[in-house]
């Protein structure tokens, strides 16, 4: 019988941000958004615990009034996944333990989405996996959409900002959006954080990258579940209207 590591997911949520300040307190339905983060990936079975991991004084206090449990981090991080390594370590997350970086933008995420990004750690080969889906070409054009090719045997080949393949006769049907979800063994996120950034990740910036570079795989699942995160203050309406038509747990 395949046995699943003991599984925990940690929110990375930095009050700093270029395009939207303060973007985890952002008011969605009364409540802030790391609030609807929590609340959705602690609906994930496979998690033994959820913690945010912040890096204000704002965010930690509202946190502490909701209820939601979170861990004060540095404020120099460099990315969210520096972030989520330092609260892992506070934890004290055994190595062979898997942890999710959950995105702090996606207040609308489908709990269904964890499991499926968990599964493949019932092997003992895998160390990283992430989440693709189909997506048209219309929408690949976007530089804030990320493109992926992988292997046959569902390995990541490359991401990129462009779009991958290159649809050089017309439609393309094999283009999958890459979504920003990702689970490391502990030992790995470990090994990815001391590594430093890589020398694509700085051309395209795509953290991803910095894996491929140093042969260290990945593990791509296909869902079929949508992904709505929060770039910028106008997203906030959509993810509003997405969230209060979700039916009632």
């Amino acid at each position: 019988m395949k046995h699943l590591p003991t599984c925990y997911g940690i929110i990375p949520a930095r009050y700093g941000s270029t395009r939207f300040p303060g973007k985890p307190l952002a008011e969605i339905l009364g409540k802030p958004m790391f609030w609807h983060v929590f609340e959705q990936a602690r609906q994930c079975p496979e998690l033994k615990q959820v913690v945010l991991a912040t890096d204000d004084n704002r965010i930690f206090s509202a946190a502490k009034e909701m209820d939601v449990p979170v861990l004060m981090t540095r404020t120099d991080h460099p990315s969210g996944t520096d972030r989520v390594l330092e609260a892992a370590q506070i934890l004290e997350i055994p190595k062979d333990s898997v942890v999710v970086n959950i995105q702090g933008d996606e207040p609308a995420l489908e709990p269904m989405m964890l499991s499926e990004l968990l599964e493949p750690f019932t092997s003992p080969e895998t160390q990283v996996a992430t989440l693709v889906r189909k997506v048209e070409i219309a929408k690949a054009e976007n530089s804030d959409v990320v493109t992926v090719v992988f292997s046959k045997n569902g390995r990541a080949l490359y991401f990129s900002r462009s779009v991958i393949p290159h649809p050089r006769e017309g439609q393309n049907q094999f283009i999958y959006e890459h979504i920003g979800l990702y689970a490391f063994r502990m030992q790995t996120l470990k090994k990815f954080v001391a590594l430093g950034p890589s020398r694509l990740e700085k051309i395209e910036k795509l953290e991803q990258l910095r894996l491929l570079e140093n042969e260290i795989p990945i593990h791509i699942v296909v869902t079929r579940h949508r992904s709505f995160d929060v770039d910028r203050p106008d997203d906030i309406q959509r993810v509003s209207q997405i969230l209060a038509e979700k039916p009632e747990k």
